[in-house]
């Protein structure tokens, strides 16, 4: 089925969660099974609790809305993601009972019937309290650039407030844990659901969001995949040739041999010695060595001529 959501609806793309609402609400209670025996209609019940499933959710729509069915459903393309966070594929549950229960709060707000067990118009309805969720908490999760090299594991404890059957409220701590993945970048997003604070009976607990904050480094800084090194080298070098040891993000000391003439746009690529690829560990960036010339502050007359005589 090439679906469109917003048609399934009866809405246009301008369309505010409230329009959402109220467009699932009218349509899901039009042809529940239990409303009308009509044919199709089990079909358009289930299209109308996926279409809502997508569309109430405001990171399903933005990525509907951007990239369609096919990025929603396939995939967004690598080079949008952001890290792999909003790469997943979305697939609906396929229970649309389901659906209608989370919005309504019961499977049948409208069980009103004959003696024959025909249902009646939906004539003096009862409301129903839909329940809605806050907006995400978000936190920074700060990691070394060596975490994000190696991944690791990170405990955090965090304290909510949770609510009983009987609306009384309390606050509870819980641990959380991070599986860091090797070539993660800063502004990964990583979701808790529903672990937030619950501030209401008719609430339901905010996702907790944290995002990784990268801290700086006092050898390398990132940029993508790849890792810059700067390193302090004397004229005498740059004209003549050097070798320079650079010890890695993992602690190797390599020896790096420079014949070129190094001037100030001079870059030393080394392949494979940069970050992990999130998509692929076993494959690396880059490691890019930038340089820089001290020059001598004084020179004597005889040194002058000395060197405009080899430079000639």
């Amino acid at each position: 089925m090439d679906e469109d959501y917003y048609k399934t609806l009866e809405i246009n793309k301008s369309a505010i969660a409230a329009d959402i609402k109220k467009a699932y609400r009218c349509l899901a209670l039009k042809f529940h099974p239990n409303s009308t025996k009509e044919a199709g209609s089990a079909d358009r019940f289930s299209q109308l609790g996926e279409a809502y499933d997508v569309l109430s959710d405001p990171r399903k729509k933005a990525t509907y809305d951007r990239f369609g069915l096919e990025g929603l459903k396939g995939g967004i393309p690598p080079e949008f993601g952001k890290g792999g966070a909003w790469s997943s594929k979305y697939a609906y549950h396929g229970e649309p009972e389901d659906t209608f229960i989370e919005f309504f709060g019961c499977d049948n707000p409208f069980a009103v019937f004959s003696e024959n067990d025909v249902p009646l118009q939906f004539v003096g309805l009862q409301p129903v309290v839909v329940k809605t969720q806050d907006p995400p908490v978000e936190k920074d999760l700060e990691l070394s650039l060596d975490e994000l090299f190696l991944g690791c594991t990170k405990k955090i404890k965090i304290y909510r407030n949770v609510m009983n059957e009987a609306g009384l409220s309390s606050v509870k701590d819980k641990i959380l844990s991070i599986d860091v993945n090797p070539g993660w970048k800063e502004g990964t997003r990583i979701v808790f659901s529903k672990e937030g604070d619950q501030l209401g009976p008719n609430s339901i607990p905010a996702d907790i969001v944290f995002i990784v904050r990268q801290k700086p480094h006092p050898l390398f800084e990132r940029q993508g995949d790849d890792l810059i090194n700067q390193t302090l080298i004397s004229l005498e070098m740059a004209l003549t040739g050097f070798s320079v040891n650079v010890r890695t993000i993992d602690g190797r000391l390599i020896d790096i041999p420079i014949n070129d003439i190094v001037h100030t746009r001079y870059r030393k690529v080394v392949p494979g010695e940069g970050m992990p690829l999130f998509q692929d560990p076993s494959q690396r960036g880059d490691l890019i060595i930038h340089f820089d010339i001290q020059f001598p502050e004084k020179l004597s007359a005889d040194r002058k001529h000395l060197i405009k005589k080899a430079l000639k």
